[in-house]
């Protein structure tokens, strides 16, 4: 195997400083020469400095050798497998913490009824911050949760002067969605993957939601829930606005937008940590 020297610990630079994600894809990842190593198909060769990297990601077409995964857990950096410009969120490796204090502490909250009910209670004040919801219990909290986003619907509709019908989704059968229900899916994927690559790479459990309960990733959904009027129901609506058959990319586009003009990958992990404190 080729030798890659595993830098010191109190050397290794802290999450928190890091170099944002490197996305890569069609390519090979390998250790030469006593470094990780970025061979492209279009045949550019690129070093990596995974020790300063805050994540390692892989799109379609990358193939990753033993040593260079080993490299980057040495480093502390973590790997994600995900779909073409990061919009699909498959699988993780190493995450970027020393030990497992999150997962602790989000099991710990999950387990007591008191803790979860006033957890769910604050991440629905931070969606609906007009909404009193002092002693209410999660079930309620779902219920007016329901109330909230139809009407939610409707407003953006109005707003955009796209016509709103209802949301109506059904993932084994795509063609019976009309456009602006395709549109709103599509974006509301591409956040449960910003919003899984987060939970993951802080040390968090996707599967321990404090509202949702069901699936396998219903933290994803409590968290991706608080973003999605300023993000993927804005970009949705606005796409349609502009263009009764705008594609995924357009949605994208204005999604990535949307994402980098509320600051989601420093407001995420601020959220998250204010929330499960």
């Amino acid at each position: 195997m080729p030798v890659f020297e595993k830098p010191p610990l109190e050397t290794l630079t802290p999450a928190k400083e890091r170099w944002t994600p490197l996305y890569l894809e069609h390519g090979r990842v390998e250790v030469d020469d006593s470094s990780v190593k970025w061979i492209g198909a279009d045949r550019t060769i690129l070093r990596i400095p995974v020790a300063t990297l805050s994540a390692l990601m892989l799109g379609p077409g990358t193939t990753i050798t033993h040593a260079a995964i080993k490299a980057c857990s040495d480093c502390n950096t973590p790997v994600c497998w995900i779909g073409e410009d990061g919009l699909r969120f498959y699988s993780f490796g190493i995450t970027p913490t020393h030990d497992n204090e999150r997962a602790r502490r989000q099991s710990q909250l999950h387990a007591s009824k008191q803790k979860r009910a006033e957890i769910a209670r604050m991440m629905f004040s931070k969606r609906f911050a007009d909404v009193d919801v002092a002693g209410k219990n999660i079930n309620e909290l779902r219920g007016m949760e329901g109330k909230r986003v139809k009407a939610l619907y409707s407003e953006m509709g109005a707003k955009y002067g796209v016509t709103w019908k209802g949301r109506n989704y059904n993932p084994d059968n795509w063609n019976l969605a009309d456009n602006i229900n395709k549109a709103i899916s599509t974006a509301n994927a591409a956040l449960y993957s910003l919003c899984s690559a987060i939970i993951c790479s802080m040390g968090y459990l996707p599967q321990l939601g404090f509202i949702h309960i069901a699936g396998t990733i219903p933290f994803v959904c409590d968290i991706a829930d608080i973003y999605k009027p300023e993000t993927t129901l804005t970009a949705a609506f606005h796409a349609l606005s502009l263009n009764s058959e705008a594609s995924e990319k357009d949605v994208f586009t204005l999604l990535k937008q949307r994402i980098e003009e509320e600051k989601l990958l420093r407001k995420i992990p601020k959220d998250i940590e204010e929330l499960l404190k």
